[in-house]
């Protein structure tokens, strides 16, 4: 039977491609140390690639299968999915663990090394660097898919971990199999709530495939040291380095976005270790392809470009180590936890390391040496302190990420060495970033002018007009937003001066130029990106001020102070702004919008199934009706909120908290976007509605029109109505039933419950009613029709609310605007550049 094959299939295609990368590399091998039969050992190598490709593929399809169709005896769908998962975010769950994400890279390493072996068959002058290079991509393959393995060697030792263990592999002594030997969960865990967003189908490819494509770079600088080719790989490898730089900073863009959108602490980056370990490899990419520009022409900028290529690509595995090996504990909420696979990926970082380091330190002394050093008037001088710059702020946040490192390796030592992270690590890393990024984005302005010769000698008069037109609108600028700290003020000055400075080189280029131009309209995303960074931080600011004095949270002043208690339909009034928290929705599948969570049964048992207890419209159209069996998610529970502004604009947000038992409680934001700010808003706190309390029924007998007190409330017993129809059921012949109509009077006006008393198939029976925004469950209990009172058992509870937090963030389009931007740039860069190499191959 297929299904218990699909494990041994998939485990039995990660040993051939494991074993097919070692053959490949060790093919590539032999045809680098020999080049009469390099061709020979290529061809085989490459045919040997192919098949590893397809194994991998096979691995994959395998993984899908078990996920896609719910096969819940296998641990890694058990522990990912669950039946109530859409197809989007079932694609999720095949890269939220450790295997399946070490699987998706391979696979792009895969689809990377087709890619090189076609680059290499159509160029003719980087043949001798084929070999040696496709021997780097392949070892990398064979370390990767021993991450997959799952096989025990030696006694205890374990190589790698399968995704294609079962449950009873898994937990063999669980006295389930006991009991019963076949047993297969009905349901799985399910995906972890953070990861059910569509950018977590789309983020985690990109940035792996960032991933595969730094090994490129690496590879042609291990390859052009090994065959002493030192300006050879140069023009090879600035496209492929371009395009890592862009995929890569795409993914963590990507990253950016959805933590914006789906986490809770207010903003897009977090400076978590995690965050960080794939920040720096991008920065020191970045800063790699900048001296690979200038290397054909100046040795000293050859050299820096090896050590910052292979610089990043350590970075990359560097930063695996840190998220896998479960070395960073608690100090990240991104880590995985560890697998045993510490000691392998140590092996893999150090193998590497060492390898590019002594093979580096073997050459060092042929690379050519520059004759004079580059003048300050030349665009080499100011790309190099660019350079500089990106490699200090890479280090500065290396530096500090790595103190778990040091904590474990001193222990190891028998050394306590005890250091801790920053206890603000926004605050931390924003002050060295900050200082680091003013200097870089002003450069991007002053190195244009001189890339492009717009600087006549020692004349420095070019400089003048870009810088004064800055000035007026740094001050401009300034004085309009009311930026009053000197270290913003610089920023702004610097960006401005800088964004201007490339507006005018574009201006430019535009007149015949415009194919050269990616490079200006990536720093024009930068300088974009700075300032609307710096506003949407420095000067955000919090809308939802609690004017009542109430302590909310009793263990933080400033949170009590910035958050609201909203009561159900109760308005919250602000200065400029009101906000009314109207009740709870939940999401149906393939139904626009929201739907009142009121009017959807849950269907006991199914985790995701309800049923319709009205008709849900859209305008005209019905789109389900009563009855109709419903798909939604039910574990989330979107709170509306409707926000007026004074000047009379209206918008609702839905922002979400997700009540998960496996999981842990997790509330995610949303947002409303004006073209110069976002409203950003979150719930912080819902009671529990499993947890709810209610007093001990209080019984009340009233006649007709009788009026009678409920703490707080005073209650009108207005009438009694024979009905029909109970919950869409026809009544019979013989049966009966009353409705009545109790008119509750508070402080803010009116409200109506209508409570049912039923007589059935002979037998009694009365439907409650609840109000949440009351407080109160009512019972029609007893209609005795002698004396012609009514008897109600009522019972109080608090009434429903939530605790939200709202932020004003200004000016955070100029942040995605400088992203688009930057992207668009990097991207025309690199097309140009591959159409360049193309053209000389």
């Amino acid at each position: 039977m297929l299904r218990s094959s699909l494990g041994n299939i998939g485990h039995l295609a990660t040993i051939l491609a494991f074993v097919s990368a070692l053959i490949a590399t060790y093919a590539y091998w032999q045809g680098s140390k020999n080049e009469e039969n390099d061709k020979v050992w290529r061809k085989f190598g490459n045919q040997i690639f192919g098949f590893h490709t397809l194994f991998v593929v096979g691995i994959c399809a395998a993984l899908f299968s078990i996920i896609f169709n719910h096969y819940f005896e296998y641990h890694y769908a058990w522990d990912n999915s669950s039946l109530s998962l859409p197809l989007g975010y079932a694609i999720s769950c095949f890269w939220q663990d450790q295997e399946g994400s070490f699987l998706l890279w391979i696979f792009w390493d895969c689809i990377v090394g087709l890619a090189l072996i076609y680059y290499f068959h159509k160029s003719k002058k980087t043949q001798v660097m084929a070999s040696p290079s496709l021997m780097i991509v392949a070892g990398i393959q064979a370390f990767l898919t021993s991450m997959i393995l799952g096989v025990i060697l030696f006694g205890d030792f374990k190589l790698g971990s399968s995704p294609f263990l079962t449950l009873k592999e898994l937990n063999p002594d669980l006295p389930i199999w006991t009991l019963n030997p076949d047993f297969v969960p009905k349901d799985g865990n399910g995906l972890n709530p953070l990861l059910q967003n569509y950018w977590m189908v789309i983020h985690p490819p990109t940035l792996f495939l960032g991933f595969a494509l730094t090994m490129v770079p690496f590879a042609f600088a291990i390859a052009s040291l090994w065959k002493r080719k030192y300006q050879d790989w140069l023009k090879v490898a600035l496209p492929w380095t371009l395009l890592a730089a862009v995929v890569l900073g795409t993914g963590i863009i990507m990253g950016g976005v959805w933590a914006y959108e789906t986490l809770s602490f207010g903003g897009y980056w977090n400076w978590d270790p995690v965050e960080n370990a794939v920040y720096v490899p991008w920065l020191v990419l970045v800063a790699s392809f900048h001296t690979i520009f200038l290397a054909r022409k100046s040795s000293s900028a050859l050299k820096y470009s090896y050590v910052l290529v292979i610089a990043q690509f350590i970075l990359i595995l560097y930063s695996t180590f840190l998220t896998r090996s479960g070395i960073l504990g608690n100090a990240s909420v991104h880590s995985f936890t560890d697998l045993g696979l510490s000691g392998q990926l140590l092996v893999y970082l150090l193998s590497f390391f060492f390898g590019a380091i002594i093979l580096a330190i073997w050459r060092w002394k042929e690379l050519p040496t520059d004759e004079k050093e580059a003048s300050i008037f030349s665009a080499d001088f100011w790309i190099f302190i660019g350079v500089l710059v990106l490699s200090l702020a890479a280090f500065q946040v290396i530096v500090t990420t790595s103190i778990p490192v040091y904590n474990s390796v001193a222990k190891s030592l028998h050394l306590d060495l005890n250091m801790a992270l920053p206890n603000d690590q926004v605050a931390h890393y924003t002050k060295f970033q900050m200082w680091l990024f003013i200097p870089a984005v002003f450069l991007m302005g002053v190195a244009q002018y001189f890339w492009w010769n717009k600087v006549k000698g020692k004349d420095l008069k070019t400089f003048l007009n870009p810088l004064i037109i800055s000035l007026l609108l740094s001050a401009a600028l300034i004085a309009s937003t009311k930026v009053n700290n000197v270290k913003y003020v610089v920023l702004i000055t610097a960006s401005v001066y800088g964004l201007v400075a490339n507006l005018s080189i574009l201006g430019e280029l535009f007149k015949g130029k415009l194919k050269v131009a990616g490079g200006a309209l990536a720093h024009i995303g930068v300088a974009l990106m700075l300032i609307g960074i710096m506003y949407s931080s420095a000067y955000q600011r919090t809308v939802s001020i609690n004017t009542t004095g109430t302590e909310i949270f009793s263990d933080s002043e400033e949170e009590s102070r910035e958050n609201v208690l909203l009561w159900l339909n109760r308005p919250y009034q602000l200065q400029n702004l009101s906000m009314d928290y109207e009740g709870q929705f939940v999401d149906v599948r393939n139904v626009p919008g929201y739907i009142e969570k009121r009017f959807v049964q849950p269907i006991i048992g199914s985790g995701y199934l309800g049923i319709a207890k009205a008709p849900i419209v859209d305008g005209t159209d019905t789109l389900r009706y009563r009855g109709d069996t419903l798909e939604y998610e039910a574990e989330n529970t979107y709170y509306k909120v409707a926000f007026e502004r004074k000047n009379g604009d209206k918008f609702n947000l839905y922002p979400r908290f997700q009540v998960n038992e496996k999981m842990g409680n997790v509330a995610s934001p949303d947002i409303k976007h004006f073209w110069n700010k976002d409203i950003y808003s979150h719930v912080n706190y819902v009671p529990i509605e499993a947890e709810k309390e209610w007093s001990v029924p209080m019984e009340y007998q009233v006649a007709l029109k009788d009026t009678f007190f409920l703490n707080d409330y005073v209650a009108i017993l207005d009438d009694v109505m024979g009905i029909n129809e109970v919950d869409g059921l026809k009544l019979q012949p013989g049966d009966a039933a009353a409705m009545a109509k109790l008119r509750i009077l508070e402080r803010d006006g009116e409200k109506t419950m209508s409570p049912t008393f039923v007589i059935k198939d002979r037998q009694v029976w009365s439907k409650p009613v609840v109000s949440n925004e009351l407080g109160l469950r009512v019972q029609l209990s007893h209609i005795d029709p002698q004396t012609g009172l009514f008897s109600f058992s009522i019972s109080r509870s608090e009434r429903e609310y939530i605790v939200l937090k709202a932020i004003e963030k200004p000016f955070i389009n100029l942040l995605w605007i400088g992203i688009i931007l930057m992207i668009i740039g990097m991207f025309a860069a690199t097309f140009r550049r591959f159409n360049i190499a193309n053209r000389t191959a």
